[in-house]
């Protein structure tokens, strides 16, 4: 069977799959990136899962993989297949599409930045299926998002479109590891909700979802956090909505699981700052956190059909 591999590698673990042509899942598999062990550890443990990979594939299918799409954080030069930079891994200039080619034998290899490879997975077989316009923002330890036309995602001229999560929606808010003030990562992710509930309950090792527990409870305290922490986010997203006017609006990420706990405030927060602008239609991702590692397998077919029509 004819077949690819899709990689997903996250801060601290790895997804992977083999893909068929269809979009299946024909084998998934996990691994940690070993990152405590040092960026040049995470690199080899990289090429590992997929060498692993490849011969799961001879050996199920009788084929080697046609193509591998691989899924990383951080800023990218796609087209050198090049991971500049990616600090929860410690990458500086890692050249991940030659290293994966000269080990994985010269098959050809995409490489795509997890949000916006996540959102292509979302455009096309998720939450946007049949979509002309959206826009996907995953709302994780940080914040991102991924512009979608046309069955595409926008990469940018620099590799950098998407980047909402440092738009500036308090300026005299905390510090952003960007160097700015206010940006809406240090408000509305994961993250910034975990601290600030951990700040509120007293508890050092609180979560977002513990805040989201706290207020299904109706602890007050927790309802002020999520309601602040859904205006930030609006105010970070209708400048998103301002600009690209999407068709579909689509949040993911772990703070989406929060489900109408954020979801309910959010909307609200939104139709209170739109004056002119088109409210779009507000969803929650479809493909939880498989959006990646389907990402990659997409990745991977369609840099086969770019070679087919242009061989």
């Amino acid at each position: 069977m004819r077949h690819v591999i899709a990689l997903d590698v996250g801060g601290t673990g790895m997804k992977a799959a083999l893909v068929g042509g269809g979009g299946e899942l024909l084998y998934e598999a996990r691994r940690p990136t070993g990152r405590e062990r040092g960026p040049e550890a995470v690199t080899v443990a990289v090429l590992d899962f997929a060498a692993e990979l490849r011969r799961m594939g001879v050996e199920r299918y009788g084929a080697e993989p046609a193509a591998v799409g691989v899924a990383v954080p951080g800023i990218l030069d796609e087209a050198a297949g090049i991971a500049v930079y990616a600090a929860n891994l410690g990458w500086r200039d890692v050249p991940l599409r030659a290293l994966l080619g000269e080990r994985l034998g010269g098959i050809p290899v995409g490489l795509g930045h997890d949000v916006r490879t996540g959102g292509l997975a979302e455009g096309r077989i998720g939450a946007a299926a049949g979509v002309d316009r959206f826009l996907f923002v995953a709302l994780g330890t940080g914040i991102a998002g991924a512009i979608g036309i046309d069955g595409r995602i926008e990469a940018g001229a620099h590799g950098g479109a998407g980047e909402i999560g440092h738009i500036v929606v308090r300026p005299d808010g905390p510090e952003c590891g960007c160097g700015q003030r206010g940006c809406l990562e240090t408000l509305a992710s994961a993250a910034a909700v975990g601290h600030a509930w951990a700040g509120v309950c007293g508890d050092p090792h609180a979560t977002a979802a513990d805040a989201a527990e706290a207020a299904r409870s109706g602890d007050p305290r927790a309802l002020d956090l999520w309601r602040d922490a859904a205006d930030a986010l609006a105010a970070g997203l209708v400048t998103g909505l301002t600009l690209l006017d999407p068709r579909v609006l689509i949040i993911g990420g772990g703070l989406a699981e929060a489900g109408e706990t954020l979801f309910a405030p959010l909307r609200e927060a939104i139709r209170a700052k739109v004056t002119f602008q088109r409210l779009p239609t507000i969803v929650p991702a479809a493909l939880g956190d498989a959006a990646g590692c389907l990402g990659a397998g997409l990745l991977a077919w369609d840099l086969l059909s770019a070679e087919v029509v242009n061989p």
